[in-house]
């Protein structure tokens, strides 16, 4: 497949995920860059109502490319089955709970460009199932192979990655969670490059109680298993990476999270 100059393959996998739909699409499709297709892979959902959603869509918006899988497989699954499709230069991530600002896109490409960059981030913020502001996470700088194996910095909404410079395609492991993470593992390995982060948010992520990333206990075995899986330790190496190295950073990081969400909601509230 002829990978297109510019083009933006945006990577969307859904279930079940009908309230904020619409909402998610809609900030993809209205971006300033206009120069982009949205590649949507639906996890055999049973919501009759996220199919309507897909459905019209993919009539009305010839950007919009939509594959409905028989059985359900899990989102690194469909994020790979969407990536596959991918004919842009730039591919780029967005859960679809979660919304981009405008200019997204636009500000990050331009970064990457005069940055010769290979895989961006941004900040983003927080909220909750209302849509109401809850906090605020910088990104960091930069990321190399070595800090990223701490810990997962990078907002998976927020990532974009450019074809041409790292030579190929990356797709996520087959593991049920913690693909994106792998996936900026297996970059910063395979590169040895640094990834680079806009400190400005450009992305609300949506924190919903319940979900996968709110679990931070169910997830100590996929973070394992990424140690395992990916970078090939053995478990009893990843078990005490795990502990000795990924838990202290993890814990800094989420420290570091509640003094930039208090400055930031604090200040708001004083504007």
């Amino acid at each position: 497949m002829e990978i297109r100059e510019g083009l933006v393959s945006v990577i969307m996998p859904t279930f079940n995920g009908s309230r904020h739909l619409t909402e998610s699409i809609d900030s993809i499709l209205n971006q300033t860059y206009r120069n982009i297709e949205l590649l949507i892979t639906d996890d055999n959902s049973t919501d009759e109502m996220t199919h309507a959603i897909l459905q019209q869509y993919s009539e009305k918006d010839e950007r919009v490319d939509v594959v409905f899988l028989s059985e359900n497989k899990g989102p690194g699954y469909t994020r790979d089955q969407s990536i596959g499709r991918a004919r842009g230069q730039y591919i780029a991530f967005c859960d679809s709970d979660d919304c981009w600002f405008p200019e997204k896109l636009e500000r990050q490409i331009r970064f990457m460009k005069q940055n010769n960059c290979p895989l961006s981030y941004t900040s983003y913020i927080m909220c909750d199932d209302n849509g109401c502001e809850t906090g605020f996470t910088t990104a960091p700088k930069y990321m190399t192979f070595s800090k990223l194996k701490r810990d997962n910095k990078i907002g998976c909404s927020t990532a974009v990655y450019d074809i041409k410079l790292l030579g190929k395609k990356y797709f996520m492991p087959f593991i049920r969670k913690r693909q994106d993470w792998g996936l900026f593992l297996t970059i910063l390995r395979d590169t040895r490059a640094k990834a680079l982060g806009l400190q400005e948010p450009l992305v609300y992520y949506r924190v919903r109680s319940g979900s996968v990333s709110s679990n931070k206990i169910g997830l100590i075995k996929y973070n394992i298993r990424i140690y395992e899986k990916v970078l090939g330790y053995s478990h009893a190496k990843a078990t005490a990476y795990f502990y000795c190295l990924f838990m202290p950073t993890h814990l800094h990081k989420l420290l570091k999270k509640r003094i930039d969400s208090y400055k930031y909601l604090h200040g708001k509230r004083h504007r």
